[in-house]
């Protein structure tokens, strides 16, 4: 048997222990094999040397993610140390890192492999369709792959778009100005940011127009360039409407079109532009088609549940 002992004298071991100990039962549960004794100024394992070996290396990382952040949770723990369900990709190759460092340290990455094939796609394509149901991180992976391309310069601005459509309310008689009738459309877009960037950081891009988040109709004549666009909710664009949008990729550009062909909105008689897009796309060299499916949920268990229930039901 070997011991090893780490010093935490940089940290107030609360930072790193939790409270009553609570983010150190993670650390254990962690290393069953190993034993994990702290103290107010250093942690000692006791165990086998590949053990011991493993443990270091990621104990490391909970130390680095602290001193970058000052902030460690639970879920950052459970990340760092590994322990995170994630199913298995069927080749090395379809491995990724971890997609942008969220606001309080929070740590985004594609987490199903699904989401990690529309990582590689948008790699090796300028224009992706994300397709699959609610739930399934299409449109949050998205908007990591493009905020990352912005932190990286790849890009200089993102611009993010959504169709308007009515789903059972006349916009006509909401209240307020136009931008306070359509964000209720835009708020998931909204929402997916604020988890990836420091609310002033945020503002800021919004006010310069380094991010720009608008319906669809907004992007009539004009030209992308150096950008990356993300059209969220496809399934309720008219053909005409989405090739619209798809004919303002400019020089240096990215797009990525997300939506789920189950529920679509328009009226009966009208073609999804989705749907069409997948007929005539398909196979067009530099065009990606990543599909997602229920294995993608990472929302509360009942969702996938739910889908399955409706997905059932004939004609659905």
């Amino acid at each position: 048997m070997s011991e090893k002992i780490i010093s935490i004298e940089s940290h107030h071991p609360m930072d790193i222990f939790g409270v009553n100990d609570q983010n150190l039962e993670i650390v254990r549960n962690a290393f069953p094999k190993l034993k994990i004794i702290s103290r107010d100024n250093f942690i000692k394992a006791i165990g086998e040397e590949s053990e011991l070996a493993e443990f270091e290396h990621r104990f490391a990382f909970l130390l680095l993610h602290l001193d970058k952040f000052g902030k460690l949770t639970r879920d950052d723990i459970f990340q760092l140390l590994g322990n995170e369900p994630v199913p298995a990709p069927e080749n090395p190759e379809e491995l990724s890192d971890v997609l942008v460092h969220g606001k309080n340290g929070m740590l985004i990455r594609a987490r199903t492999l699904n989401q990690r094939r529309l990582v590689k796609s948008i790699g090796d394509n300028d224009l992706v369709f994300a397709i699959g149901p609610a739930g399934t991180g299409k449109t949050y992976t998205a908007v990591a792959l493009a905020v990352r391309a912005l932190k990286n310069k790849e890009i200089q601005r993102i611009i993010l778009t959504r169709p308007a459509v009515e789903a059972g309310e006349s916009l006509g008689f909401l209240p307020g100005d136009l931008k306070e009738k359509l964000d209720p459309y835009l708020q998931p877009l909204y929402d997916a940011l604020k988890d990836m960037l420091p609310p002033q950081k945020l503002l800021s891009y919004i006010e310069d127009g380094t991010i720009e988040i608008a319906p669809l109709a907004f992007m009539r004549g004009r030209t992308l360039n150096n950008a990356f666009a993300i059209l969220d909710e496809a399934q309720n664009t008219t053909p005409l409407q989405l090739k619209m949008f798809l004919t303002r990729m400019g020089a240096s550009a990215k797009f990525i079109v997300t939506g789920d062909i189950t529920q679509i909105d328009l009226p009966k008689h009208q073609t999804s532009g989705l749907v069409h897009a997948q007929t005539i796309l398909k196979n067009v060299p530099g065009i990606g088609f990543i599909y997602l499916d229920q294995q993608d949920i990472i929302r509360h268990k009942l969702v996938s549940r739910i889908i399955q229930a409706y997905s059932e039901i004939k004609g659905s």
